[in-house]
């Protein structure tokens, strides 16, 4: 019973991590072209639905005892590829003219998605996927971060910089198998949980304003 509260509880972080990527995508969509936007959306969509999945994977585990293999296998890949894509897009929104040029990212997907498993000594592969996946991460809070110090924003900075640190916690946490699930969902939640207040915090201050990034995209 403790086993399947558990599970229930990591859809936490995910809803919340789902609730700051809407909030960010209603803000920044006036801001950048199609393929910016396309970067940014198709990361944090897939962030969100290998959170998702992952969850679901624990609970069906812990309360019907049914081990979806792939899903345990495709976590890391998926997920670096979601917040790579993310921090992409952020820097092309920052970095190049925004016009309404197209880019087509959803062929990437299928790569990831046809490997159905992982080989037994893919540790060597899996810290890559956690650099990447800690690098996109960077990119993207750093970003945000740069959005709310410029425009003196200084309590969403904090909190992304703790979100960042809760980041790298869960990484650390997540290579201590004797250690209590607990302690890893309450770091989780707590990032995800400084995400979305950061992220409230900027659009209360008119981040989705057409006209609020000007001075940064000069």
């Amino acid at each position: 019973m403790v086993d399947i509260l558990l599970a229930i509880v990591d859809f936490i972080p995910v809803g919340l991590f789902l609730a700051a990527s809407i909030i960010l995508q209603r803000d920044l969509y006036n801001k950048m072209s199609k393929g910016a936007f396309a970067l940014f959306a198709s990361g944090t969509i897939l962030v969100f639905c290998v959170g998702a999945l992952k969850a679901t994977h624990k609970l069906f585990y812990y309360a019907f005892n049914l081990n979806f293999y792939s899903l345990a296998a495709l976590f890391f890949p998926m997920q670096t590829l979601g917040f790579v894509l993310a921090g992409a897009g952020l820097i092309a929104m920052i970095s190049h003219k925004q016009g309404n040029t197209a880019m087509c990212v959803v062929p990437l997907l299928p790569l990831l998605i046809s490997f159905k498993e992982l080989p037994d000594d893919s540790g060597k592969l899996t810290m890559v996927f956690v650099v990447l996946m800690c690098l996109g991460v960077l990119i993207m809070y750093s970003i945000l971060s740069y959005f709310a110090f410029k425009r003196k924003n200084y309590i969403p900075f904090v909190l992304l910089i703790v979100a960042f640190i809760c980041t790298l916690g869960m990484g650390y946490l997540s290579t201590k198998e004797d250690l209590s699930d607990w302690y890893k969902e309450i770091i989780n939640s707590a990032g995800q949980c400084c995400f979305l207040i950061s992220t409230i915090m900027l659009h209360k201050k008119g981040l989705g304003e057409i006209d609020s990034l000007k001075p940064m995209n000069k």
